[in-house]
């Protein structure tokens, strides 16, 4: 565990210390596009975030490679450079993509190469864990045809969910802790060396997600791009992979004098977070489907971008920026965890009563903005400025409804004036200096 530890540590240092330095490229290289209609941010943001991430991944391996008991997993497997190999085709399409923007089947066909790279040196589903019947052998054809569509979907997932500050990068992170939790148990409770390979990614994606949190989150200075939100999808793959189709799970030795019934019951929670990384996923999937349906039923290309993704509905609720990025977290957070836990203690009753109290309590978060508080005046005092009275009249018309009675008779009310978003400045100005957002306040192009 110290050396995954340290193997982390060393992952999110090195990504967190190049993502100051890959801004101010980012910035430098012109990688900072105009916003766009589907966009959530009010001024343009520089991209190329996947490259600090790419050298997190990088330093997590070479790392890992000279540490004395994690060295094994490099000598028995060739996982490991297979997925550095996958990685080093998905990051170069993502950094092209944020430069240039290349056209989606371009990339799509960057992402079947990516994959490609991998089943080529041996990471590739071998069989499949089928409830009540065991593992299930399966051809190369198909082997390598599941493994190219699983890497495929969960890197499209990914991307499609990176859509607010914090939000790809955050999910993702919970996904793999979750996700190394199980995979641990596996290589270090059962002593499974095919297992190692599994745990390995998920504490480098860790990593990867925690170093570049602290420049990503609301207001971001800087976003993962293509580069990032495609790298870090393809990594959370491989450890699927890698544990779903190699681990064998009768070598956990549950079954021993079991009756085919207790064999089928007892093999259900093991097989759940062997596919864990499929529930993990769940919510960037379900948006990815939604979007396919939606665009494809208003006569739209599936690749044509918009804003009805799940975040995007959030916000038009009346969620905050901040609110909707937790909420996702809770959801991500209750399914993998969730998982986990059921996998530990399938018997016990109380896990399934948390998990259908925690959904009952994210139904409540998700309707909150529906409701509207009336807090008594006694107690506005105890409760957040933003709930009081006084505060929300102000807010709706710029004092108490005395005043803007008032300052209307008297025709001193000003109309509103729409405020556009400011343009990229010159040398990318308005990310570098003040973080100004309007352009009464600063005008694009300034030395400043």
């Amino acid at each position: 565990m110290r050396e995954y530890l340290l193997t982390l540590c060393v992952t999110a240092a090195v990504t967190y210390l190049l993502t100051g330095p890959v801004r101010k490229f980012a910035i430098a290289t012109g990688a900072m596009p105009e916003i766009r209609a589907r966009d959530v941010h009010r001024e343009p943001t520089p991209r190329l975030g996947g490259i600090a991430m790419f050298g997190g991944l990088c330093a997590g391996l070479l790392v890992a490679d000279h540490l004395q008991n994690l060295s094994s997993v490099f000598e028995l497997s060739n996982e490991p450079r297979a997925l550095l190999s996958g990685a080093a085709v998905i990051w170069l399409i993502g950094v092209l993509d944020d430069k240039f923007e290349i056209d989606a089947l371009i990339k799509l066909g960057g992402q079947f190469i990516a994959a490609g790279v991998m089943v080529a040196q041996g990471l590739t589903i071998l069989w499949l864990p089928v409830p009540g019947i065991g593992q299930v052998s399966v051809t190369a054809w198909q082997g390598n045809l599941l493994t190219v569509a699983l890497v495929v979907i969960t890197i499209n997932a990914v991307n499609f969910v990176d859509g607010l500050d914090g939000l790809a990068a955050g999910m993702v992170c919970i996904a793999s802790t979750a996700f190394f939790m199980y995979a641990y148990r596996i290589w270090y409770g059962y002593g499974i060396e095919e297992a190692a390979p599994a745990t390995l990614f998920a504490a480098i994606l860790m990593g990867m997600c925690v170093g570049f949190l602290p420049h990503n989150m609301h207001p971001a200075r800087i976003f993962m791009g293509d580069s990032g939100s495609m790298l870090i999808g393809l990594v959370l793959a491989a450890g699927a992979i890698s544990v779903t189709g190699q681990v064998d799970p009768d070598a956990m030795k549950l079954f021993a004098g079991a009756s085919t019934r207790e064999v089928t019951h007892a093999m259900l929670p093991v097989f759940i977070p062997l596919l864990l990384p499929l529930t993990i996923i769940a919510i960037p999937v379900a948006d990815l489907l939604l979007a396919i349906v939606r665009r494809t039923w208003q006569g739209k290309s599936p690749f044509a971008a918009d804003r009805g993704h799940l975040h995007h509905r959030l916000l038009e609720i009346g969620h905050s920026h901040s609110r909707a990025v937790l909420i996702m977290y809770f959801w991500s957070a209750l399914i993998a965890f969730g998982a986990v836990a059921y996998s530990v203690h399938s018997a016990s009753m109380w896990i399934v009563l948390g998990i259908v109290v925690l959904s009952a309590v994210g139904l409540v978060l998700l309707l909150l903005p529906r409701f509207t508080p009336r807090a008594p005046r006694w107690a506005e005092s105890f409760i957040p400025p933003r709930y009081r009275r006084s505060s929300r009249a102000f807010s709706d018309g710029g004092g108490t409804d005395e005043a803007g009675e008032t300052a209307e008779a008297a025709g001193t009310v000003e109309e509103p004036q729409e405020r556009t978003p400011m343009p990229a400045g010159v040398n990318g100005a308005t990310a570098i200096g003040h973080r100004s957002r309007f352009p009464e306040r600063r005008k694009a192009g300034t030395s400043r």
